[in-house]
């Protein structure tokens, strides 16, 4: 999504929003009644998402959680984004928005294949939305497309969110809520890395920390 300019300058309701969605050709995102276009996707990026989407539905066989793909919308509580996670994990019955069953109300994992126009974007208004906006929501993951990088935000039973980060290609995240494990070796298969790490772009966090503050209110 290119967030520095927004496709349709005037603001619409939700629901003139999902009326030009449904009929585009081309995804858009929307926040606080701004419609955004949503960039196409690198070599990188496509692979990772295909790497997860393939690993997160077989480690789900069996348990009642399933993985649904980009092209599923979601809801926060409030209506005031919608928006195109690169990956989401539903467990048990989905709530929907309306009867045309494309907006989903109630994940619980939601990823997030980060690009350099929607890093920073990905990282604070988005995040803060999502776990303000969807109760449900246990868990929010990052994923560098250059780097091995994973970001692991995990809600805790007082509201705040711990923090987690993995760097090192034999590291293993572990999504306790849905009882999973992802190999990043799994989740960068065939995908060109550079070399040396750079710099988190826009935070500042210890490898294990947690945020603070009321994850339960609009």
């Amino acid at each position: 999504m290119s967030v520095a300019e927004a496709k349709i300058k005037r603001r619409y309701s939700p629901e003139e929003y999902l009326e030009l969605e449904r009929e585009a050709r081309e995804r858009h995102e929307f926040l606080d009644g701004v419609i955004y276009a949503m960039d196409g996707e690198s070599l990188s990026h496509s692979r990772i998402c295909t790497n997860i989407s393939g690993e997160v539905r077989n480690k789900l066989k069996g348990k009642p959680c399933e993985a649904l793909s980009p092209n599923m919308k979601v809801r926060t509580s409030n209506a005031s984004l919608f928006s195109y996670p690169d990956l989401t994990i539903l467990c048990g019955e989905p709530l929907l928005h309306d009867s045309k069953k494309d907006v989903l109300t109630n994940p619980k994992v939601i990823f997030e294949v980060l690009s350099p126009s929607t890093e920073t974007y990905d990282r604070t208004t988005k995040f803060l939305r999502y776990r303000m906006g969807n109760q449900s929501l246990t868990d929010y993951i990052l994923i560098s497309q250059d780097r091995t990088f994973v970001e692991h935000f995990s809600k805790q039973t007082d509201g705040s969110w711990l923090y987690k980060s993995f760097s090192e290609i034999t590291d293993e995240l572990k999504l306790d809520s849905v009882d999973i494990s992802l190999s990043l070796t799994e989740i960068y298969d065939r995908v060109e890395l550079v070399a040396e790490p750079e710099e988190t772009d826009g935070i500042e966090l210890e490898e294990s920390a947690t945020i603070r503050g009321n994850a339960d209110s609009e």
